[in-house]
């Protein structure tokens, strides 16, 4: 079957050309609700591939997520030039080599110069040395190390031609400027930076772009999150005293926008979703309906995570 061609655009000022609707493989590794198996998680990225969705976004806590894409290139190396592989770092956990900074402690953030080219060349290795070519780094910042100094780092690192594009997850407008005047950011993974980065040439990568499955027209109420389903309890939004007025604003909601310096990158692990997310490039939004969304989303209740999930979330960075 030869590959589909999706609507794309660029990533940023200069950049690559991209599918709009990116690919989120968060959900396809397990990180929440069932694990595929491997053959499974290999057909799913043929499958993608095989639609034209050839941008696709990962991390290298997302459990197997990166064994399985290192085979996927390794029995597919005609096709590893196409795909855009973004991995995000800088979250860790405890391990013989790399023990919690407080005892007990399950997760903690690590932006360090040194952590960024310790994580990058593990992920090299892991989902193969094919990511030369194709492959953008995004690190969730923590509010004890200057961006600046890992900036650095990232620099050092493509000008030794092991990345291609910087790209940041989870940091304030103000520390996206700090990075971007270092070197220029190719995308964002965040919020509250629209402006910022609409002015600085900078690419928005929206994750959860179906807020987490609340916006996919499936769920009624509480009752639709299984006891063990872990987002009942990290996503404030889907929380009891929230889920009723904001399924109140996604009944009101019938379109999502779309902006041409705007990717989203829903997760899917089956392939009919994959489908209905890519049919959603083609939606078009008439006249007023973009500022009626945009006003309907100042409405949702609940923040972005919970303060017990990683508290690691969106953070300004100290000045350097």
């Amino acid at each position: 079957m030869a590959m589909n061609k999706l609507p794309s655009r660029p990533l940023g000022t200069n950049g690559p050309l991209l599918p709009h609707i990116g690919l989120g493989l968060m959900g396809a590794s397990g990180t929440y609700g069932p694990r595929l198996t491997e053959a499974e998680h290999l057909a799913f990225l043929d499958e993608a591939y095989e639609r034209g969705e050839t941008f696709w976004d990962t991390a290298d806590k997302y459990n197997s997520s990166e064994t399985t894409l290192g085979k996927w290139f390794q029995q597919s190396p005609h096709k590893r030039s196409s795909i855009f592989l973004a991995i995000k770092f800088g979250i860790c956990t405890p391990s013989p080599d790399n023990p919690a900074p407080t005892p007990g402690q399950q997760y903690w953030m690590n932006s360090s110069p040194t952590y960024c080219r310790t994580a990058l060349s593990a992920s090299r290795s892991t989902a193969s040395a094919y990511l030369t070519s194709t492959y953008t780094t995004s690190a969730d910042w923590t509010k004890t190390t200057p961006i600046e100094q890992p900036m650095h780092e990232l620099v050092a690192l493509k000008n030794e031609g092991k990345i291609r594009y910087i790209g940041l997850s989870e940091c304030s407008a103000a520390s996206l400027r700090r990075a971007h005047g270092v070197h220029p950011i190719a995308c964002g993974q965040s919020v509250r930076v629209l402006q910022t980065a609409r002015g600085l040439g900078v690419a928005v990568v929206a994750y959860s772009p179906l807020g987490n499955g609340i916006l996919a027209g499936r769920m009624r109420g509480r009752e639709d999150l299984r006891g063990d389903d872990p987002r009942g309890r990290v996503l404030p939004w889907l929380r009891e005293e929230n889920i009723e007025v904001n399924l109140g604003v996604v009944r009101r909601a019938r379109e999502m926008a779309e902006r041409k310096d705007v990717f989203v990158i829903p997760g899917s692990r089956a392939v009919g979703r994959l489908l209905e997310n890519l049919a959603a490039g083609e939606v078009r939004l008439e006249e007023g309906e973009e500022s009626a969304l945009r006003a309907l989303g100042e409405e949702v209740l609940g923040g972005q995570v919970s303060g017990l999930n990683l508290g690691l979330g969106f953070a300004d960075t100290p000045a350097l």
